[in-house]
């Protein structure tokens, strides 16, 4: 299931291509398994269906693309410090919490910083909308 050492230890587009699938069936276990991803990810869409609706520019697309991929990424990296500090201990320790609880708080940062841009880029489009006659 897993690439184990000695697959490794070899070089080559087989291993290079294993390496999608297994990026695929982590990426489609955290869509399906996690609710703050699906969270993120209907906040995502949102956010692009706005972009479409109010042709925003191109470096606004941008700047929003790299925000919506940093966000998924960051989720994705707390989820997996989650599970490997559950993999190491399954019974209460203060120093597991606290990294499970740093972990959370690079997401929620992220998220203020996603929240503020999203302001930025979409506040002169709706305003526009809003007030122009």
């Amino acid at each position: 299931m897993n690439m184990d050492l000695k697959d490794r230890r070899k070089k080559g587009w087989g291993r290079f291509f294993r390496s999608f699938r297994y990026a695929s069936r982590g990426l489609r276990n955290v869509f399906l398994e996690e609710q703050n991803i699906q969270l993120h990810l209907s906040a995502a869409a949102i956010a692009i269906i706005m972009a479409f609706v109010f042709s925003i520019p191109l470096i606004h697309w941008m700047i929003l693309i790299i925000v919506i991929g940093g966000m998924f990424a960051l989720e994705i990296i707390n989820t997996a410090i989650e599970r490997v500090v559950d993999l190491i201990t399954e019974e209460y320790h203060p120093s597991a919490e606290l990294a499970k609880d740093i972990a959370a708080a690079a997401v929620f940062v992220y998220s203020i910083a996603a929240i503020v841009v999203g302001v930025l880029l979409f506040y002169q489009p709706i305003v526009s909308l809003l007030f122009t006659n």
